[in-house]
């Protein structure tokens, strides 16, 4: 794989990954673009102990352009995208329109000072954009294994810059495909953030996973689970000889598999060559089967759990986190009261009956 990091127009960084190592990165963004906004406003939300990014800057990002003017499409002779080159393999970039970033204000943002109850910091991270590929009517579950392997090679490699950067607390690869799960640009493409502090998600699971070792005198919460769903097999929806994908005995949305590797690591740098290779084919299996189960694409969120950057490290176990929103054909699940006010899930479906659907979907 060949790596070419190049500097946008603005000043932002994009980086192509290139499965050729003759490909030709010369070509020059050609546009003229004003300066990327300063960082946002972090604020503590004391009651729910919480940080809150304010990222006023967004409500002015792309939404939903014509094919004709997608931005993460290749640029071409008469129009220039966020990406230079006339074609590419995968792409990761600088969020122009960014929730965290190093660039803060001259004035230096918002002072860290403690304002009574609210503390208000600047929002310090980083924030990009990977294209899986040049294909603007692709998909992730489209791709070829060789493909999936050059993401997966993406996200090590920017997990591990990401990390290295002062103050990141937390590096989080995701994909959103589709606009009932609020997605605006239709190319397939992920995300990739660097949190200031440890989202709320990873640190209640690495607080259980702590009173886990010490209940047990040294288990691990995640590789007990995975060895029970193994052992089990009743919501086990496809594996291989590293991974084991399963939906949750408790999942909270209707069609949620968690892909875990059988090796416990840290991070996606940790996995060494034969598992990311077989992640490759087990992840598209189960995309597969998604797209299968009503004979249409699927809406859904990929989130990878990995190891805060300086914390506990020990205690987490990096696995794949797939869910959608969607119920049955034609039919959603909406987060009313009870998911959204009082963060408790209530499931349509049950999980066991959830991994039969997906093991017996005809796959796309």
């Amino acid at each position: 794989m060949k790596r070419t990091p190049i500097l946008l127009a603005d000043g932002r960084e994009l980086i192509y990954f290139d499965e050729r190592d003759d490909a030709d990165r010369s070509m020059p963004d050609r546009r003229s673009l004003p300066e990327p906004p300063p960082a946002s406003e972090l604020r503590y939300d004391a009651v729910m102990d919480e940080w809150v990014a304010v990222a006023a800057h967004r409500q002015d990002r792309t939404f939903l352009p014509p094919s004709d003017e997608c931005p993460l499409c290749p640029s071409t002779p008469a129009r220039s995208s966020e990406i230079p080159a006339y074609d590419y393999d995968v792409v990761v970039f600088e969020n122009r329109f960014p929730s965290f970033s190093h660039r803060i204000g001259p004035d230096g943002g918002p002072g860290a000072l403690d304002a009574g109850l609210v503390p208000t910091v600047p929002g310090r991270g980083r924030c990009e954009l990977v294209c899986f590929t040049a294909d603007h009517d692709s998909a992730f579950a489209r791709l070829s294994p060789a493909r999936v392997r050059t993401v997966v090679e993406a996200w090590a490699d920017r997990t591990t810059e990401l990390s290295a950067l002062p103050g990141i607390a937390q590096v989080f690869c995701f994909e959103n495909r589709g606009e009932e799960i609020g997605v605006t640009l239709h190319h397939p493409h992920g995300q990739i953030y660097g949190y200031p502090y440890v989202t709320p998600q990873t640190a209640t699971m690495l607080d259980s996973a702590r009173r886990y070792a010490h209940r047990t005198g040294g288990g691990n919460l995640f590789a007990d689970l995975l060895a029970a769903e193994r052992a089990g097999g009743e919501r086990v929806v496809a594996a291989n000889e590293y991974w084991t994908a399963f939906v949750p005995a408790a999942a909270r949305w209707p069609f949620e598999v968690h892909l875990y590797p059988h090796r416990q690591v840290a991070d996606i740098p940790a996995l060494d060559s034969t598992e990311r290779d077989a992640f490759a084919a087990l992840y598209l299996d189960v995309l597969g089967r998604f797209d299968g189960l009503f004979d249409a694409p699927m809406p859904y969120i990929a989130a990878w759990d990995q190891a805060p950057v300086h914390a506990d490290r020990h205690l987490a176990y990096l696995h794949l986190r797939l869910f959608s929103v969607r119920r049955a054909a034609g039919k959603l699940k909406y987060l009313a009261g009870s998911e959204s006010a009082m963060g408790a899930f209530v499931n349509d479906i049950r999980p066991e009956q959830a991994a039969q659907m997906l093991r017996e979907s005809n796959q796309q």
